[in-house]
């Protein structure tokens, strides 16, 4: 009879032993290779939306777009004026016209445009508590000093890539839960072929006394020990790409990339995925087992 608690050698051999026995601990160590990526793009691109957000809800730009260079240079400096006596301006600063010369270079050449053609002045503005109520009386402010002011704040250029990442978070997402069921799926069908495989193993347990629960042990066991073997290998796979891939980031020294990035605390969530796939692994299986056995009464 199968003791209650613990499970003997000659009862550990119902299912097989080795760790690398049969393709499930290898199909585990793919699913949580792939759900390991996705989680940490979801997480990933999550840091990066909210670190967009906050670098450009308070950020804008004041173009003075006049033809005349005096003209431009006159409400240029009345809208300095204006944005420096602001309570709600932090920073107001003129971008120098060289550095203006030097971001169009690469579209207009070392020539930019010329003298007859000028480049609008631009002013650098953070505010001090961003919100529509404040944009819209600065933007009456600094237009009734200078007619030819246009206001752009920064969140609006790059709304639309705000958006494209939350629609990437939300795939990722979906991208984990996928993963999950295909896992509990692989774990039921390997469950049923290990019943009808040992099928007469069990029916001598059960005329030994054993019960539906006692045999469910044994498989769920085995089950776990092979989905924490696979887990395991799937997220020392995962974690090993994605320090390659943080290198490579690191390496192009762009901001905007660069925040797409894994905190400590992402990491452990990271961590938590295979242990979560074990124990889904070892519920699906012991539910599989159990209902399979009382079918079959």
């Amino acid at each position: 009879m199968i003791p209650p608690f613990g499970l003997s050698p000659a009862d550990r051999r119902l299912l097989p032993e080795g760790r690398a026995a049969g393709p499930m601990p290898w199909v585990i160590a793919i699913m949580m290779f792939l759900t390991v990526l996705a989680a940490a793009a979801g997480i990933g691109l999550t840091t990066a939306a909210r670190s967009i957000g906050d670098q450009l809800a308070g950020r804008l730009t004041v173009q003075i777009v006049e033809a005349d260079r005096v003209t431009r240079e006159a409400q240029a400096a009345a809208a300095l004026r204006v944005l420096a006596a602001r309570p709600d301006v932090a920073r107001a600063a003129r971008v120098p016209d060289a550095e203006i010369a030097r971001l169009l270079e690469p579209w207009l050449g070392a020539g930019g445009l010329g003298p007859e053609l000028p480049v609008p002045a631009l002013i650098d503005v953070d505010l001090a508590a961003p919100g529509s109520a404040s944009l819209s009386r600065l933007q009456q402010a600094v237009q009734a000093a200078a007619p030819s002011a246009r206001i752009d704040p920064h969140a609006r250029w790059l709304a639309p890539l705000v958006r494209l990442i939350r629609t990437l978070v939300w795939l990722a997402v979906a991208v984990v839960l996928l993963m999950g069921i295909a896992t509990a799926a692989c774990v039921v069908l390997a469950a049923r072929a290990a019943l009808n495989t040992h099928g007469a193993t069990i029916d001598v347990l059960h005329l030994l006394g054993a019960t539906d629960l006692q045999i469910a042990r044994l498989f769920q066991r085995r089950i776990a020990l092979d989905a924490l073997f696979g887990g395991g290998l799937g997220f020392a796979a995962g974690a090993l790409v994605l320090l390659l891939l943080a290198a490579r980031i690191g390496a192009l020294g762009s901001e905007l990339i660069g925040s797409v990035r894994l905190a400590p605390s992402a990491w452990l969530a990271l961590l938590a995925v295979p242990v979560a796939g074990a124990l889904l692994a070892t519920v699906a299986a012991r539910l599989t087992v159990l209902r399979a056995l009382r079918q079959s009464l």
